[in-house]
């Protein structure tokens, strides 16, 4: 077969594989683009063509499943069409690098598929996964253990982590690739093999899944969590902090609730610039009544270093509770080395923040402890699980975002599902307030309870169960999973060896 229709295979499968995400949540339709993938690495020879295979996948999965980064470089960020457009193509084209990397390393290390399909793919896989989610700060979105959080896989969340969760996903379509390669090569054993792979990891998912790691901690406690739905090119208007106040205080009347929460960066400027009436009216709805409040602002201490934080509220006489961003979007948060006139071009409002302290404690608000992360660091499952080190742990996590930086694009359900695989993780329930969406109540179990519409404004009113206890995830972290697929990669490369395929024929 001609390298050219391999390549536009692959990229059709990277399509595809973009398209088991949410919002259209198809964890069968992710093992099968990865088994296509994994099995045109059958048809080709040396590792540069499988490399130029991982990248066309790459490219096809990225380009669809992130291109709402499109959206914020030339809507808002006031970048011109065609380089927005060409930086847009130049980012996925660099995430397209990874399963590359992946696939060209598994080809060099072990010729022979009937050792790479179901070992060395996988694990190299996995490995490539977490080394996007790590290297130059990382960017680990769409990361393929997330299109399992309605799947069996999904119980191997709290043990492994999201990694744990794509390790599982790749073995199952590594097996499956098998079935590309020639009856003679496959043979029985190879059909053992499948079956085999399904069997204990569906069957250990399964278990898994049932499986309690955390209990109730106290009674449920009421919330309301506010949707205004401004669009980002009102921020910053003239009038952009009074709609920013009046549109937040009218939807956060009502009968009681324990905690209002709102979104990040309800007010985009530092605290000191926010009129005083309205830092005044926040703190007389909380300290006067019995609800507890917390919304997003900048800080800014000491002068020139900007945070983007959270400060929380609560009834009675005790000092405003303060969270700040850890982990920054490069470009929109902070400027690599070398890259001032490429955020320059964006003209991005406070573009270049600092970092918050390693370890936060939770927030004490209506009688929990509440673990805040904002935006995009929800999307690194250790960095939450900070929360737990030292002090009294968290009861329930809280994600306040606005992503209207991206209009009505997948980036709003991709990023609900994130939040859903953070849960798993934890065993912890998530309370998400944002802009324009998804705001929502997750309980312990990952399943989402309620949620507002995207780009709508309103307020969602439920009730949320705080937990305690500890997942395996939270006490190790990704270690389990990296060791795992490490140590597959070990055994398949020392059988590679051990056999010296260094160059059999094609499929063999």
């Amino acid at each position: 077969m001609r390298p050219s229709v391999l390549a536009a295979a692959a990229l059709a499968a990277g399509v595809a594989h973009a398209l088991s995400f949410a919002p259209f949540n198809l964890p069968w339709l992710q093992l099968l683009a990865l088994a296509v993938l994994f099995g045109l690495t059958t048809r080709v020879g040396g590792w540069r063509a499988a490399a130029l295979l991982g990248f066309a996948f790459g490219l096809g999965w990225f380009g669809v499943g992130v291109s709402w980064v499109y959206v914020s470089m030339h809507v808002y960020g006031l970048m011109p069409a065609p380089l927005a457009a060409a930086a847009t193509l130049a980012f996925c084209a660099f995430l397209a690098l990874y399963p590359a990397l992946a696939l060209g390393v598994s080809q060099r290390l072990a010729p022979a598929a009937w050792i790479r399909l179901p070992l060395l793919l996988p694990a190299a896989w996995t490995l490539g996964e977490w080394l996007r989610g790590t290297l130059f700060t990382g960017f680990p979105w769409l990361a393929a253990g997330y299109a399992h959080t309605d799947s069996v896989l999904a119980g191997f969340a709290p043990v492994a982590g999201v990694y744990g969760v794509t390790l599982a996903a790749a073995l199952l379509a590594g097996a499956l690739a098998l079935l590309a390669l020639p009856p003679r090569v496959r043979g029985w054993a190879g059909y053992a093999w499948i079956a085999g792979a399904f069997v204990l990891l569906i069957g250990t998912g399964a278990a898994l899944k049932s499986q309690a790691w955390t209990r109730p901690a106290g009674a449920p406690i009421s919330v309301r969590l506010v949707q205004a739905n401004i669009p980002q090119d009102s921020k910053f208007g003239p009038e952009g902090l009074r709609r920013a106040f009046d549109a937040h205080w009218a939807l956060m009347q009502g009968p009681p609730v324990d905690l209002v929460a709102l979104p990040e960066s309800v007010f985009p400027v530092p605290l000191q610039f926010v009129p005083p009436q309205y830092l005044e009216a926040f703190g007389n709805y909380a300290r006067g009544g019995n609800s507890a409040l917390v919304f997003g602002v900048f800080l800014e201490q000491p002068a020139g270093a900007y945070y983007n934080s959270a400060v929380g509220i609560t009834p009675g006489d005790a000092p405003p509770a303060r969270y700040s961003k850890r982990h920054l979007v490069p470009f929109g948060e902070f400027i690599p080395p070398g890259f001032r006139w490429f955020v320059d071009l964006m003209q991005m409002p406070i573009g270049d923040q600092q970092r918050g302290a390693a370890v936060q404690p939770p927030m004490e608000l209506a009688g929990q402890r509440v673990a805040v992360n904002i935006c995009y660091e929800d999307l690194f499952g250790e960095v939450i699980a900070d929360a737990w080190k030292g002090g009294a742990p968290p009861t329930i996590m809280l994600n306040m975002s606005n992503l209207a930086w991206f209009q009505d694009s997948l980036a709003l359900p991709q990023h609900l599902q994130i939040s859903r695989m953070r849960v798993l993780e934890t065993q912890h329930p998530m309370l998400r307030a944002t802009n324009t969406g998804a705001t929502a109540i997750i309980d312990a179990s990952g399943r989402v309870t309620d949620a507002l519409p995207f780009l709508a404004a309103g307020a969602l009113t439920g009730q949320v169960q705080g937990m305690q206890g500890m997942t395996p995830f939270v006490r190790w972290g990704n270690g389990p999973a990296l060791v795992l697929a490490l140590l597959l990669g070990m055994v398949a490369a020392a059988m590679a060896r051990r056999r010296n395929a260094s160059t059999p024929e094609v499929g063999t």
